[in-house]
């Protein structure tokens, strides 16, 4: 199941010659994330933490939607990973 993933400009700096947008194959947003980390290893662990869980400072949609870890990628689907945005 080939899915499109976007990263942040951010995020891809950290990761010399990283692009910021990949084409994976997997059914969840954890198998993805595990795949860009498989690609350029670490990138994993600015996605998400310990618990396991995304991180705090960052969201990811699928199709538009919030995602959590668990969201399935439906074939042909598009995952995007933004920098959240807060303020007052």
């Amino acid at each position: 199941m080939t899915v499109a993933v976007t990263i942040p400009a951010a995020l891809a700096r950290l990761f010399p010659g990283a692009p910021r947008h990949f084409a994976v194959e997997a059914a969840t947003v954890a198998y993805a994330i595990a795949a860009l980390d498989a690609l350029h290893p670490g990138m994993a662990d600015r996605i998400r933490d310990s618990t396991p869980a995304i991180r705090r400072h960052l969201n990811i949609f699928v199709q538009g939607e919030k995602a959590t870890l668990t969201t399935p990628l439906p074939p042909g689907s598009e995952m995007l990973v933004m920098t959240a945005i807060s303020g007052g």
